[in-house]
Formats: structure tokens, sequence, C-alpha cells
């Protein structure tokens, strides 16, 4: 299952933590996705987007 929001793509990136002693611990920052039921060209449809399209109102959700 891919980590990317069906909308607008959002999509893991590489992050670096930098220490005092200026080591650097690379991590990656996820999308917050969750799987919703959404209508998709009429049809009613599981996709996973991000919290941020959601609150914008870019889905509009099945019921």
């Amino acid at each position: 299952m891919a980590k990317h929001c069906e909308i607008c793509g959002k999509a893991p990136r590489k992050s670096a933590d930098r220490s005092f002693s200026n080591k650097q611990n690379v991590h990656t920052q996820e999308p917050n996705l969750q799987s919703v039921k959404a209508l998709v060209n009429g049809s009613v449809k599981r996709i996973r987007v991000c919290t941020s399209c959601i609150k914008a109102g870019k889905v509009t959700k099945a019921i």
C-alpha cells in the first residue's frame, strides 16, 4: 500500500535532526493518511487521503 495521498500526492519525505554536536539523524516524515469512503466519478470507493485534504473539503465523503 502506497504511503501517498490520492488527492494531492503528498508523500513521505526525509528530514534531518541536528544535535548540539552537529550530528545528523535522518528520519522520514510521513503524511497523516486516513482511509475514507468517498465519491469518485459517481461511485463509492475507499481511498487514502491526508487530513489536510479532508479539512480543506477536497473530498466528498460517501454516506
